[in-house]
């Protein structure tokens, strides 16, 4: 499976834990195909931004301006805790590729508002921390 597909499947899965409190292997039953065996990176994306959520969500609240996590669309906070473990927790990833993709995903799932605010909000995150790391 293609990290980008992964994240597609991470952030349908993320959606319906949240909206729905399916369980992680009923969420991973419901995205994946019958035979789809190369899960593990999906799966690694999925149990660490949930083991790690607390942490995300209360960094994501820093940077919302004007709205609380709660009422943002369920598609958006799933977009932006998975965006958000991985600039947080992944080294290896550069932080323009989780963006990049963070707004990619938005434009395919949700609407031409909410790609734009999605990157206004990790980009706030980015210069932040890039501004307390030099």
């Amino acid at each position: 499976m293609k990290r980008r597909t992964a994240r597609e499947k991470v952030v349908q899965c993320l959606f319906q834990i949240d909206m729905a409190e399916v369980n992680v292997d009923d969420a991973i039953a419901l995205v994946t195909e019958d035979g789809e065996d190369d899960t593990g990176y999906m799966r690694y994306l999925l149990d660490n931004t949930l083991k790690h959520l607390p942490q995300i969500d209360a960094e994501i609240k820093k940077y919302l301006r004007g709205w609380e996590l709660e009422r943002i669309a369920n598609v958006d906070r799933a977009i932006l805790r998975l965006a958000f473990f991985e600039i947080m927790f992944e080294d290896e990833m550069p932080d323009k590729v989780v963006l990049n993709e963070a707004i990619e995903l938005a434009k395919l799932y949700s609407d031409d508002q909410s790609y734009r605010y999605i990157n206004g909000v990790l980009s706030s995150f980015l210069q932040t921390r890039q501004t307390t790391e030099a």
